[in-house]
């Protein structure tokens, strides 16, 4: 079916009668009926993508990756290097999340610019769908560490890897029932995280400046390299601290899966995106430049019993009773991030199966009385509880299935950036945010920062290479590539022909969802 082109040829928006607004009349142009409330606003759509960076957990979370491969040196000019270039993405995708604003986000986006390779778009949803899970299983399972550290550093009790997995269970669970909550509740808890990240970034940055014991020297924080790593060459083991950088960066999309669920779209989810990178890097700097002039000792932080390292760091520089404070800040704000990693995923198995790129379309498309399509909720929840099982068998499993999230991510941004380089009028539509004659350069830019960091992330981290130090990242995406392939072939390819317009009558809309079905 060709794309309506005049608002006579598409349906009437049923929650608003004859009185269309703006966003939900180009939904319906781009085929689809308005189905969400448009509860959001700029400030809610933007803590989406703050919640789903997640600065202050990134940082936290991934500082000793960066510590330990480059040091201070890589971490501070990682650090401004890699949010430039995630910058540049972020404009990218912003521009095109202005002229599709629906929650399909990537996938949508490959769809409509390459209708031609439906392949390509189906391949793109489901890489991205897992990558969602993956990245609110992360998550959920970093909540647990940070309580198992506050348990270390409190009571000075270690927690076994089955009370790990179990408060990643619960953390899962109660993920699983702010989102079924729905769109209200989401839109006020990352409205909140906007204040809690900007305040508890304040308050983590004052207490280790005033009450770090000593300080360090600004030639230390910027010119120091580390290299805990065995790599002999230093410009290698300093690109190492770059994934850091990155992995703390990802989630600025997120604003484009709420898309239908914000109020003008097409102008507040790509501000969002771009917005939220911004503000990410200024706080990220100020929060690592107050980690690195604190900082007491590195090897105590590379010898550390703690089920997190960077709670060594504190220790070592505020003394326990502050660190149990600054740990609890990380942790609250690590759990919202994960909230939305859900979100996310389920909005995307609401799009994938509305296209008849998901099986059980009936089901997935189910939205409950709060406006949350609950089963894609809880079938994130249920792989989050799975994957989290794997924590006790073996961490160096659990942590390759993690590892393949982040470069799922970036697989996930390569497919509508590599449309844009090589097929520059694929974007026949431009929406009020657009990059004029930079396009085609920022695209580029984009491009080939997305594919270095893609091979980046899957090189060893450590010399000489081990079975308990190997990078085992290739083997879990490689798996993800196979699965996505096995149902392409054995079922996406019958079903899914692109995007399904929902924006017709309903006589003709009841024979399309029986013929779909």
């Amino acid at each position: 079916m060709s794309e309506p082109t005049d608002i006579e040829h598409v349906a009437v928006n049923p929650l608003n009668g004859t009185d269309v607004e703006e966003s939900d009349k180009r939904l319906m142009e781009l085929g689809y009926k308005p189905e969400f409330r448009r509860e959001m606003s700029l400030f809610g759509v933007l803590g989406i993508s703050f919640c789903a960076i997640g600065i202050l957990t990134g940082m936290s979370s991934a500082f000793q990756t960066g510590l330990f491969s480059g040091g201070p040196l890589g971490l501070f000019w990682g650090w401004n290097i890699c949010s430039l270039f995630m910058l540049f993405i972020a404009l990218s995708q912003a521009e095109i999340c202005s002229a599709y604003p629906t929650m399909g986000g990537l996938y949508f986006w490959v769809c409509k610019m390459k209708p031609d390779l439906p392949v390509l778009g189906y391949c793109t949803g489901w890489i991205y769908a897992i990558a969602m899970n993956l990245t609110g299983t992360s998550g959920n399972l970093s909540v647990a560490l940070y309580l198992a550290s506050l348990a270390e550093v409190g009571q000075g009790r270690n927690l076994t890897r089955v009370e790990i997995a179990a408060i990643a269970w619960g953390v899962n669970i109660l993920s699983g029932i702010i989102n079924t909550i729905g769109t209200k509740a989401i839109g006020r808890m990352s409205s909140f995280n906007i204040w809690w990240t900007l305040g508890g970034t304040f308050v983590l940055v004052i207490t280790l400046l005033v009450k770090a014991p000593q300080k360090n020297t600004a030639e230390f924080v910027f010119t120091d390299l580390e290299n805990f790593t065995g790599w002999g060459s230093k410009g290698f083991v300093v690109l190492l601290g770059f994934l850091q950088a990155v992995y703390s960066l990802e989630g600025s999309e997120t604003a484009g899966q709420v898309a239908e669920e914000a109020k003008r779209a097409e102008f507040l989810a790509p501000i969002a995106v771009v917005a939220s990178i911004v503000g990410s890097w200024i706080i990220g700097l100020a929060y690592m430049l107050a980690l690195l002039f604190s900082v007491q000792s590195i090897e105590s932080v590379a010898g550390t019993s703690f089920a997190i390292p960077i709670a060594q760091l504190y220790y070592d520089a505020v003394g326990k009773r502050l660190t149990l404070m600054c740990l609890t800040v990380i942790c609250l704000a690590q759990f919202m991030a994960a909230v939305t990693a859900f979100t996310a995923s389920s909005r995307l198995y609401y799009a994938l199966a509305r296209d008849n790129a998901f099986p059980a379309r009936k089901y997935f498309m189910a939205l409950n009385r709060h406006q949350a399509p609950y089963v894609g909720v809880w079938v994130s929840v249920f792989v989050g509880c799975a994957i989290s099982c794997a924590y006790i068998g073996s961490v160096i499993a659990f942590n390759a299935i993690l590892s393949s999230a982040a470069i799922a991510v970036m697989l996930g941004y390569l497919q509508p950036i590599m449309i844009r380089v090589f097929w520059p009028s694929s974007l026949s539509t431009r929406g009020p945010f657009h990059l004029g004659g930079w396009s085609w350069m920022i695209n580029a830019l984009s491009f080939a920062f997305t594919v270095f960091i893609c091979v980046l992330f899957i090189l060893p981290t450590a010399h000489p290479v081990t079975k308990d130090n190997m990078n085992y990242a290739i083997v879990s995406v490689g798996g993800i590539m196979l699965v996505v392939a096995a149902t392409w072939i054995l079922w996406g390819r019958f079903r899914f022909k692109g995007p399904v317009h929902t924006n017709i009558v309903l006589g003709d809309q009841s024979s399309a969802d029986e013929k779909a079905e």
